[in-house]
């Protein structure tokens, strides 16, 4: 399988190890290498990620705002569970705000950024489907959102989309097993990809509607 696109980092980007511990525990918990109900340590995150505890504490509070960690007084602090009832809150406010988010990047992105686009698309276009590869298949569903939404250059809206994609994103890792296949889920970023890169607002919102609205029809039809 090709190696996961990694989502390009501006040439003024240097990240404090505050916002790369945050950065790695947020996709742990996200693709569910952190299990949900399952006890944050952050000494043991500190010594796994290789930052000291004061960065791996200030990721934590950033996570509980994301809602995936929870803290309880004298209990300690938990993975949050994924929550099945929350799908239908969760897919109302992506289907307004990811056609937005779409139809703005087709107006926005620079050429830089299409060019991105355009090679991120060609990547998943060439992929070869392998359900056994069901897990790093969900790492490009979360490249090319990120990706989308920081080509819409709106940080407001950027920010809030990636906080209901993790969320989208953890529900959908939860039944991964059940599912027989996630690629047909996949491929269908790259004509959201190129529509995007062409600057066709109009088809860049109709894809990420249907996709959005896709993606809860696919999951309720197993739970």
């Amino acid at each position: 399988m090709n190696e996961l696109v990694a989502l390009p980092q501006a040439a003024d980007e240097v990240l404090s190890q505050a916002e790369a511990a945050y950065r790695q525990l947020r996709d742990k918990l996200i693709m569910l290498e952190i299990r949900p109900g399952e006890p944050i340590n952050d000494g043991q995150l500190a010594a796994e990620l290789g930052f000291g505890r004061t960065p791996v504490r200030e990721a934590i509070k950033r996570l509980e705002v994301d809602h995936l960690v929870v803290s309880y007084p004298r209990r300690g602090t938990f993975a949050t569970s994924v929550d099945f009832t929350e799908l239908a809150d969760v897919s109302e406010v992506r289907e307004l705000l990811e056609p937005l988010a779409a139809r703005s990047a087709a107006i926005r992105a620079n050429a830089a950024m299409r060019r991105e686009l355009l090679s991120v698309a060609d990547t998943i276009a060439g992929l070869e489907p392998n359900p056994a590869e069901s897990r790093d298949l969900m790492r490009y569903d979360l490249t090319v959102h990120r990706l989308i939404y920081k080509a819409a250059a709106n940080p407001h809206l950027e920010d809030t989309l990636i906080r209901y994609d993790n969320l989208a994103t953890r529900i959908w890792c939860l039944v991964l097993d059940k599912l027989p296949s996630v690629s047909g889920h996949i491929t269908e970023h790259v004509d959201l990809l190129r529509a995007v890169a062409d600057g066709d607002a109009d088809k860049a919102g109709e894809l990420a509607l249907h996709h959005v609205t896709n993606f809860e029809e696919t999951i309720r039809k197993v739970l």
